[in-house]
């Protein structure tokens, strides 16, 4: 590393469409770095010979079918002299590429679920960590083995140069050298390799910690107030750089943050070193950004004053930062930025007219930098709050750390995380980290059983309204354009509304004229979500569907054509589990009928179809079709309905019935066993360009949500929920699939932390944000913005 100047912006790479995932630097060409996003593009950028400061975009690869999460380098060997780029995604696939196409060589098969770290070793080894909990060796295209042992996602992956030791990093709060262990405070985000003997790690808890591969800590460093997603080592050693979720990159010298440089971005998600000393780093925005020490590669002052009013612009949340909670008429006005400040990086807030600014100082260029509006605090409170340093608290505690001495003040909201709390007190009075466990454990202790704001009402469950959950009838075929089957009386399978009115108001789960901002609960009063109770497909219009099954059954090939007594049977079951008052129960023959007849040909099953899906909310059918062997027939018979080459009618009634299973017992035990296969093959359906089906998908992922809420074991399955809700909502237009979306990632994360960090490295926040204003209907807006308060 060179001198001690402080970095400054070199240059900024806007290309790539949305968030930057993963950074390298490139074997080749000397310089260059690899660059990957959630565009599922990697880029290779190469120093512009002619532009002293500028990258050039050399070479896009496109190969993997969903968002790109990882990069790594392998290493030049003869038959690659310039090295190969491995990539890993959300398509659970890690593509292999060379700098002489745009397509993979090669892709790795093998994990179940995204691929989000990779690194490589000697001999062209490489090792992945997935969301599956595994990791895995690979060797060309075989895999080696397969590591298993960590309980929830692995993280972060790095192979030690010299012994071929392979470390992982994993969401269940363990690092695993596969022969020791040690436990972080949190989940472990990144990793990265000093020497032979000595790596660093980081994590949720905002700490970096400098181990021994014989699992002992030597050193934990603090100064992020928020997750820490990536490290990168210097050349030398020693000194290192890190990025996060407080919107900065970091860089410590001789074990001391000496610089604090932050983007006009929430996410600081990755970062590398180059070859001449420089630092490239990703984000939420897109945007890369390459940071220099040489003052000959330093952006031109047109550049810099372009970064810096991007930087003023930028809206501050306090509750994803150190700025705490914000009481306006209580701060200093624009002198307090006359006196210098104590450290790089230190924030400062004034008041400016009714809004709060935020403030960082610059010691290179000794001044204050402004970084941002801050919004979220309050002109008044009507709470019993404690005032202390010109902000309001729900507590102020008082700490004592010498007997007899003075007691150091800790503040603290319900709404801060306790452990950043306690760090951030220890660093303030400058007492040893060797206390963030007890400071952590008092103020949870301390803090049990007080919530903010009024407690959950009994305000209308906005799925099923006051009682059950009726949904109306609806005529609109614009899903499939023109009538997609044959014969008169137009018979859909309920393209249309899947939601009607119950008790004589709009139904806030489908919208409508009566459901407007002005009839929303309460803001702190959540209705949506977690929602438990499944959400159906029962709206049925019987005559249409028995008209459509007896004039398709007239025109069936003679070998296919249903007797008038198999006929009669699929009527008197189709009426019979669609009145609601009946007591009658299904025969054995009318169930067997069903399930025979739901074999038909693909281009005239529709109709039975429609009678399976209602047939399947009745107690005996659901009993019979899902349970034992026959459950196992059924699911594979709808999953091949749902095949990609299949009608779209047919794959939308599939995922109608695989929601209504969940009505019973026997189909929730049923779909939960086979929810790997299920939910793997819906997803591949977010591509078919059709709102019915995407309504039906965002449904199926919330029944999914609904049955594993409070069940914090069920990691892997919960990541597969987000995965799937993450992918449909990049394709989906609909609004009420974009209404079922949020409520089933509301659902999933609520009361459930490390659920709420896989969301949060998903990149969901910033995927979703744009729905928080949205206002027809209401209930886009609101519930996305309950999701975004939940994470």
């Amino acid at each position: 590393m060179s001198g001690s100047n402080s970095y400054r912006l070199r240059c900024s790479l806007a290309a790539h469409e949305m968030d930057v995932r993963g950074l390298a630097a490139a074997a080749f060409p000397h310089g260059a770095f690899v660059s990957v996003s959630r565009d599922r593009t990697a880029r290779v950028w190469v120093p512009n010979p002619s532009e002293n400061q500028v990258f050039t975009e050399m070479h896009c690869m496109n190969g993997h079918s969903n968002f790109v999460s990882c990069v790594c380098i392998i290493a030049p060997n003869e038959t690659y002299p310039r090295g190969l780029i491995a990539t890993g995604g959300h398509d659970n696939n890690i593509c292999v590429f060379s700098l002489d196409r745009p397509d993979p060589l090669f892709t790795l098969k093998g994990h179940k679920n995204t691929v989000c770290t990779l690194s490589s070793g000697k001999f062209g080894t490489m090792l992945s960590g997935s969301w599956d909990t595994t990791a895995k060796v690979w060797l060309g295209e075989k895999c080696l083995m397969t590591l298993q042992g960590h309980t929830a996602a692995v993280w972060a992956v790095v192979i030690l140069p010299e012994q071929g030791l392979m470390l992982s990093g994993s969401a269940d709060k363990t690092i695993k050298l596969w022969k020791a262990g040690r436990c972080h405070e949190d989940c472990v985000r990144g990793l990265a390799v000093i020497n032979e003997v000595e790596f660093l790690s980081c994590s949720n808890d905002a700490s970096i910690r400098r181990w021994m591969v014989t699992g002992e800590c030597v050193q934990v460093y603090y100064s992020h107030t928020n997750y820490i997603y990536s490290l990168a080592v210097f050349p030398n050693g020693q000194d290192f750089i890190s990025t996060g979720e407080d919107r900065t990159l970091r860089v410590w010298r001789k074990g001391e943050c000496s610089q604090t440089i932050r983007l006009p971005a929430q996410s600081v998600w990755c970062c590398c070193i180059l070859p001449d000393g420089d630092i490239a780093v990703g984000a939420s925005d897109g945007v890369i950004r390459v940071f220099t020490e040489c003052q000959e590669r330093v952006a031109s002052a047109q550049d810099l004053q372009a970064f810096e009013d991007e930087l003023s612009k930028a809206i501050i949340d306090p509750k994803t930062g150190d700025l705490g909670d914000i009481k306006i008429e209580d701060l200093p006005g624009r002198e307090h930025l006359d006196e210098p400040g104590n450290r790089d990086g230190q924030t400062r807030l004034i008041k400016e007219g009714s809004n709060v600014e935020a403030y960082q100082w610059s010691v290179s260029d000794g001044r204050w930098v402004k970084i941002g509006d801050v919004v979220g605090g309050s002109s008044q409170q009507n709470s019993k709050r404690v005032m202390y340093e010109g902000k309001e608290y729900d507590f102020v505690f008082s700490i004592d750390v010498n007997e007899g001495g003075p007691g150091l003040k800790l503040p603290y909201n319900v709404t801060d995380d306790p452990w950043l709390t306690a760090h951030n007190f220890l660093e303030k009075n400058d007492l040893s980290p060797m206390f963030l466990d007890q400071v952590a454990n008092f103020i949870i202790e301390n803090t049990k059983g007080h919530t903010l704001g009024p407690a959950p009402g009994s305000a209308t469950d906005p799925f099923t309204g006051a009682g059950r959950y009726i949904p109306g009838s609806g005529s609109d075929s614009q899903g499939f354009g023109a009538d997609p089957f044959t014969g008169a009386g137009r018979y859909i399978p309920e393209s249309g509304s899947t939601g009607a009115v119950p008790s004589g108001r709009a139904d806030p789960f489908t919208g409508g004229s009566a459901y407007s901002s002005s009839s929303l609960p309460n803001a702190k009063t959540n209705v949506f979500f977690p929602n438990t109770d499944g959400v159906m497909f029962e709206q049925a219009n019987t005559t249409q569907i028995l008209g459509k099954l007896r004039e398709l059954n007239s025109t069936a090939p003679a070998d296919r054509k249903l007797s008038d007594a198999a006929l009669d049977c699929l009527e008197k079951l189709l009426l019979l589990v669609t009145d609601v008052k009946g007591q009658e129960q299904p025969t054995a023959e009318q169930i067997s009928v069903l399930w025979r007849t739901s074999h038909w040909p693909e281009d005239i099953v529709f109709p039975v179809l429609d009678i399976l899906r209602l047939a399947v909310r009745h107690p005996e059918v659901n009993a019979q079709l899902c349970g034992g062997t026959e459950g196992a027939s059924l699911c594979n018979h709808l999953l091949g309905l749902m095949s990609s080459e299949g009608r779209p009618a047919n794959q939308m009634l599939a995922l109608r019935i695989l929601c209504n299973c969940f009505s019973g017992s026997h189909g929730r035990a049923l779909l939960l066993g086979h929810r790997d296969t299920v939910l793997s093959r819906a997803g591949d359906l977010c591509v078919v360009s059709n709102k019915n089906i995407h309504v039906a998908l965002a449904t199926l992922v919330l029944n999914y949500a609904g049955r594993l809420y409070g069940q914090l074991t069920e990691i892997e399955a919960k990541a597969q929920c987000l995965s799937v809700a993450s992918t449909a909502l990049e394709v989906v237009q609909d609004k009420e699939a974009i209404f079922r979306l949020l409520v089933a990632l509301g659902t999933t994360v609520a009361g459930d932390s490390t659920a709420k960090d896989l969301a949060r490295s998903l990149g969901v926040n910033s995927q979703i944000s744009k729905y928080a204003r949205v206002s027809d209907p209401a209930k886009v807006g609101e519930c996305c913005r309950l999701v975004l308060d939940e994470l």
